[in-house]
């Protein structure tokens, strides 16, 4: 188990009303789970998935978690906004902007 967060941007309320029932809302659209499980994480993951086609444009949602397999330790994963590409170099995690296509989502 590890510390998960989870960060929204102009998400709808469904979101935040999930997100409230399984994590910790610190600030606006910031939510942890200090000990969160895979299967837990991947079902949180897998709703966010689900209602992506109601985020508006510049909505969007991040999840990372702790993973020791994954460059600089951490997974990073990426619904909509921002409009990122996160690319491994020399076992860090770099972000690249992307004027307007894909996003990694993995």
């Amino acid at each position: 188990m590890s510390m998960t967060v989870v960060v929204t941007r102009n998400a709808p309320d469904r979101y935040r009303g999930f997100l409230a029932s399984c994590m910790l809302e610190l600030a606006p659209g910031v939510y942890t789970s200090p000990h969160m499980n895979e299967a837990v994480r991947e079902r949180v993951w897998a709703v966010c998935c689900e209602w992506a086609g109601v985020l508006p444009d510049d909505g969007g949602v991040l999840m990372t978690w702790r993973e020791r397999q994954e460059p600089s330790g951490q997974a990073v994963r990426v619904l909509g906004w921002p409009k990122k590409e996160f690319v491994e170099l020399d076992g860090m995690w770099l972000d690249r902007t992307d004027g307007g296509g894909s996003v990694k989502t993995e």
